[in-house]
């Protein structure tokens, strides 16, 4: 099969960046309200990372969808990337993924069929991983592939976790570090060893399923998976939707290697800088902070970790039991009375 740089293919240069949140909003907004259903359980008000759908007072389903163009050139690792990152929104919510829907466009003319078989291959063996069956999906012929899932999940109507209910005094830990998209965007600019682009494939591959699984024992008061409207993005959607304020410490917060140099050299996605325009009239940065460090809290993430709102008391232990699962967790600020709906930045 004749190697093809996928990255090279897509015309958003391959940071997987959704629609601006701003643009996005707007969109939303100007779509007339929605019938009230009060077995609707979580919706768009609070802008979640999954809609909550109560069957009944033991059962409910989580759906979600997601699909973006090629930020990886192996395709059979974008096809993983590309599961993990739609399965994340079901573990965010606390739920366990049961069924998929693969989405694809692929120009089938132009390509090697191959290609997509890999692809569809690597999210196979992901969805596999999460203990999901695949179940069917729908494709289209295009010249810019694209791939991603819709996925079903289940929970208990009790059990539910939304990114609205952080409480003061909690602590924020994340079970991944940042710069995806920084080092997406210097992929297909050939900046990367293969060393490095191993790295950031198995952190974008991981599922978030351990992290799930692991939190699920703890007072856990609010949980979201942070992706492409980067960590502050989510953060602030979190802070807003719980009306606390919400405190994090820069030097805290987990990068991948070479974040900061590369951000340096210029090597910053569209989609990062359209995050820092959304989110800046509600963030308090220091002073001294720079424009390149801005930017990198605001990285446009593909398959992020989870930003976890946990209870102070217990969130020594979460955090070391996730440590001891093999998750790359980090405890990176706090919720607090003050400023509710924004962001502090220490």
């Amino acid at each position: 099969m004749e190697k093809i740089k996928l990255t090279a293919l897509s015309s958003k240069g391959g940071c997987g960046c959704k629609i601006g949140p701003a643009d996005l909003l707007q969109v939303i907004r100007s779509l007339p309200p929605s019938v009230p259903n009060p077995d609707l359980l979580v919706g768009l008000e609070t802008s979640d990372d999954a809609g909550v759908y109560r069957l009944n007072d033991e059962l409910a389903i989580v759906q979600t969808v997601d699909f973006f163009t090629p930020i990886v050139d192996d395709p059979y690792s974008f096809g993983q990337i590309a599961a993990a990152n739609a399965i994340s929104d079901i573990y965010a919510m606390g739920g366990t993924p049961l069924t998929v829907l693969n989405i694809v466009a692929f120009p089938i003319s132009a390509l090697d069929k191959q290609i997509l078989a890999d692809i569809l291959r690597g999210a196979a063996d992901k969805v596999k991983e999460a203990g999901a069956t695949l179940v069917g999906g729908h494709s289209i012929d295009d010249k810019e592939p694209k791939f991603g899932l819709a996925v079903t999940g289940i929970i208990h109507p009790s059990k539910i976790r939304t990114n609205a209910g952080a409480k003061p005094g909690d602590a924020l830990l994340l079970t991944k570090p940042i710069g995806v998209g920084i080092l997406t965007t210097s992929i297909k600019k050939d900046q990367l060893t293969e060393d490095e682009i191993a790295k950031v494939t198995s952190v974008m591959a991981a599922l978030n399923k351990t992290a799930a699984e692991t939190m699920s024992g703890y007072e856990v008061h609010a949980c979201t998976d942070v992706t492409g409207f980067g960590l502050l993005g989510h953060a602030m959607e979190m802070a807003k939707g719980s009306g606390v304020g919400l405190r994090i410490v820069k030097e805290n917060v987990p990068l991948l290697p070479r974040v900061r140099e590369l951000a340096e050299q210029g090597f910053v996605p569209g989609g990062t800088k359209n995050n820092f325009a959304h989110v800046q009239g509600s963030v308090t940065f220091p002073d001294t902070m720079d424009q390149v460090d801005r930017w990198i809290l605001c990285d446009a993430v593909t398959s992020g970790g989870l930003l976890i709102s946990v209870s102070a008391e217990q969130s020594e232990a979460l955090l070391q039991s996730l440590r001891s699962a093999g998750v790359e967790a980090s405890k990176i600020g706090e919720a607090v009375r003050e400023h509710p709906g924004r962001i502090e930045v220490l």
